[in-house]
């Protein structure tokens, strides 16, 4: 256990480091330790509305929203080298504050935030607009028409626990790119990353105001920030249940909206697969960071022929993976982010133990490490059904119901029976069937034998109550930018 000290957490608005204006601060817990790791500034409606005000004034004075494409590039690099730089502190604070793996922390996340503002960076001279072939009725003379892209303006994004740095830079990134000014408001789990990104931005030359930070509170300061008219955009990653409630708030003001919403996406293993390489990837698809991934595969959907073989080997690799400190090299599960998360994986197991027709085969229990810590083994439900709660509710942990299916038929109208539609994964030799199936399921992602690749060139979004809108790739710009229409008459 690495035993860094970090210190206490400020609130960042217009570029000034300051306490929340009531002076609230709270703490943020090691799942690991269960101790408290750091304080932080609690921020709460007055701190949302000072952030707007400065993000407001800071878009429109233009030091950062009209700065020329290459000078805006040139900031985003330096962030990307900043993170490199500070890569361990970053990490540190990600597996402190969350229990992801330092390994995963230190060659996943890290490397990939800075891939994600150099991406974007290129992209910062290349917004364009079109000339327009116009024939307007009822014009008298020549004219012409032309496009330009703008940026939104103020941009609100509000991130969740699993990823903290990912998740918050996949809008960060783009949203700057374009020429937004930006609020962070981070989930109150998990600030202490986002406290050193804000530092970052500070030291590569971002200009004051264009980046704040909100850190602490919860649902009080995101309803703050939705129902701001300063606001353009809201950026979220979260629950369904938390996206509906931001659509229903943001209609007054009518911000644009990106919603990165839940899945319990369907994983289909067909009985020509490499069995060795799909039970792998299956484990792989639903336990890497204990399962706290919207796009896990926690659905495992097996044609019956080799039912019983997947589920044999399944267990097997269950059975030698090791729960530990996250900082361990040898460690392959951390602690689940919180006590709150721990509590709900926990009842969900207690469901699919009770639900008819289910059989636990292997985990089910909590555990700790040296008697500290919110660890939770993997846990495989065999003979589920695809209508019982564990199969149809995202459980956010690592909990794998193991549903059989007898035809490429049945295993699409199985993986497209849940309300959510963010990812999916197609386990075969056949590549004409994997291509087939892919087109037919209804998710915003689709792995063929494999799983959680990412690239940021490559857009991520959701079908159905996944959400809409698109992060990453060129497609992410839909999102923060806007056409304007001029129209100019050519006659003299």
């Amino acid at each position: 256990m690495d035993s860094r000290v970090v210190p206490a957490g400020r609130l960042l608005i217009g570029g000034q480091w300051r306490d929340a204006a009531d002076g609230a601060t709270e703490a943020t817990v090691n799942p690991a330790t269960e101790q408290v790791t750091t304080t932080v500034a609690k921020s709460g409606p007055e701190d949302a509305a000072l952030a707007a005000a400065a993000a407001r004034q800071a878009f429109d004075d233009g030091g950062w929203s009209r700065m020329p494409g290459s000078q805006r590039a040139k900031v985003l690099n330096k962030v990307a080298d900043l993170i490199e730089e500070r890569a361990e502190d970053l990490a540190f604070r990600e597996v402190v504050d969350m229990g992801k793996l330092w390994r995963d922390a230190m060659s996943i996340d890290v490397p990939h935030i800075a891939n994600m503002f150099r991406y974007f960076a290129g992209w910062t001279t290349k917004l364009e607009g079109a000339v327009k072939t116009v024939e307007p009725v009822g014009s008298t003379g020549d004219v012409m028409a032309f496009t330009r892209r703008q940026p939104l303006g103020v941009v609100a994004a509000i991130t969740p626990f699993n990823f903290p740095l990912i998740l918050t830079v996949s809008k960060i990134a783009p949203a700057l790119a374009a020429g937004n000014t930006f609020i962070h408001k981070p989930s109150a789990d998990t600030p202490l990353s986002s406290i050193t990104l804000a530092e970052i931005m500070m030291d590569a030359g971002v200009p004051e105001g264009a980046y704040n930070l909100l850190t602490g509170g919860g649902a009080e300061v995101g309803r703050a920030l939705v129902g701001d008219p300063r606001i353009d955009k809201v950026a979220l990653t979260g629950s369904t249940a938390t996206g509906k409630s931001i659509i229903r708030d943001s209609a007054e003001t009518l911000k644009h909206l990106t919603m990165e919403l839940g899945g319990k996406s369907p994983d289909i293993i067909f009985a020509d697969a490499d069995l060795e390489r799909a039970v792998t990837t299956a484990f792989y698809a639903i336990f890497w960071n204990k399962g706290e991934v919207c796009v896990a595969g926690s659905r495992l959907l097996v044609q019956r022929e080799v039912y019983d073989e997947v589920v044999e080997r399944l267990t097997a690799m269950c059975a030698n993976a090791r729960t530990g400190d996250p900082f361990d090299p040898a460690s392959d599960f951390g602690p689940i982010a919180n006590r709150r998360e721990f509590e709900k994986v926990l009842r969900y197991i207690d469901i699919g133990r009770d639900e008819d027709g289910a059989s636990l085969v292997t985990g089910g229990k909590s555990l700790t490490v040296d008697g500290r810590g919110l660890y939770i083994e993997p846990t495989v439900f065999a003979n589920a059904s695809n209508d019982m709660r564990i199969a149809q509710e995202e459980i956010f942990g690592p909990v794998l119901p193991v549903i059989p299916f007898d035809t490429e038929d049945d295993a699409v109208a199985l993986g497209n029976a849940t309300p959510y539609g963010l990812a999916a994964g197609v386990q075969t030799r056949d590549l004409a069937k994997a291509l087939r199936v892919a087109e037919r399921l209804d998710a915003g992602t689709v792995w063929l034998n494999t799983w959680h690749l990412y690239d940021p060139s490559a857009p991520f979004g959701g079908f159905k109550a996944s959400g809409y809108g698109r992060e990453n790739g060129p497609e992410a710009f839909e999102n923060y930018t806007q056409y304007k229409t001029t129209w100019l008459s050519l006659q003299s």
